[in-house]
């Protein structure tokens, strides 16, 4: 699929996708909201794919919702409290709940201000690298609306209910320094360091890693954030550990050790991939 909002792009088992509205510091639109449902799809399908970068194009990631539609840009103007069910759905965690159900690990080349939908879009991703020039705000309560995308379960999970109640509550710009301290991002890097940093970091995954058991441990360590008991984890590793225990896999990443060579994975995310969480079930929005 060809893209209008977004930048697509595959090598050497690596996606790229890039926020492409330099112009308006890659402001988020309905279109753009569209567009990564669609790259996301297809990078699952993809098994060329072992790993994603996610970036932003020129001098931002993301500015935010594209506010020009002026004091009206959130309002829907026919919001009902008769029925819950007239209640429209947030375009952003729309994204965010396809990002945390994607198969492959996705990497954050944060390269300059994230703020709003910018700053907790990143929050689905695995791991988070940032441009020392970047900044990032949860600036929500400065526009008079709420979190969104899902961030009031993401970020708390991410960096402990303090620090996400201060950044919220304030919705305070911060800097690089200030982001890693807190505890939301990995490692700060000059500007032009920061995609080369964060391709090594993704070819690491790709060069040393089965793709199937990535898939599966992506959702193992998201899903188990939500379980109420260890015994919800040990039934999935069981499941997990006996299931891929009797795979190509499995028996090449022992002989590859054994015999002191680099492992060759063979089995693909779209036709290998088991279901080790039979008990798990997407809820519905209402």
């Amino acid at each position: 699929m060809s893209y209008t909002e977004l930048l697509y792009s595959v090598r050497d088992g690596v996606a790229t996708v890039t926020l492409h509205r330099p112009d308006k510091l890659n402001a988020f639109t309905n279109v753009m909201m569209r567009e990564l449902h669609q790259v996301f799809d297809d990078i699952d399908a993809d098994d060329n794919v072992r790993a994603v970068v996610m970036t932003g194009s020129g001098r931002g990631f993301c500015a935010g919702a594209d506010l020009s539609g002026g004091g009206d840009t959130f309002n829907d103007g026919s919001l009902s409290t008769e029925s819950q069910s007239t209640f429209r759905r947030d375009g952003g965690g729309t994204v965010t709940l396809r990002m945390f159900k994607c198969n492959k690990p996705i990497i954050g080349a944060i390269n300059g201000p994230a703020v709003g939908i910018g700053a907790t879009m990143t929050l689905a991703m695995d791991m988070r690298l940032i441009s020392s020039a970047a900044k990032m705000g949860f600036v929500f309560t400065r526009r008079g609306i709420v979190p969104e995308a899902c961030s009031s379960w993401f970020l708390p999970r991410i960096v402990g209910i303090a620090q996400a109640q201060e950044w919220v509550m304030t919705g305070r710009v911060f800097d690089a320094e200030e982001a890693l301290r807190g505890g939301l991002v990995r490692s700060i890097h000059a500007p032009e360091d920061l995609l080369p940093a964060a391709y090594a970091l993704a070819k690491e995954i790709v060069d040393n890693a089965a793709p199937v058991s990535v898939a599966l441990a992506r959702q193992m360590m998201w899903r188990m954030l939500g379980a109420p008991h260890p015994m919800n984890a040990h039934r999935v590793d069981s499941r997990g550990i006996q299931i891929r225990g009797r795979s190509k896999d499995v028996q090449e990443g022992v002989m590859s050790f054994l015999e002191k060579r680099q492992a060759v994975f063979t089995e693909r995310v779209t036709t290998d991939l088991p279901d080790i969480f039979p008990e798990w079930e997407e809820p519905e929005f209402f």
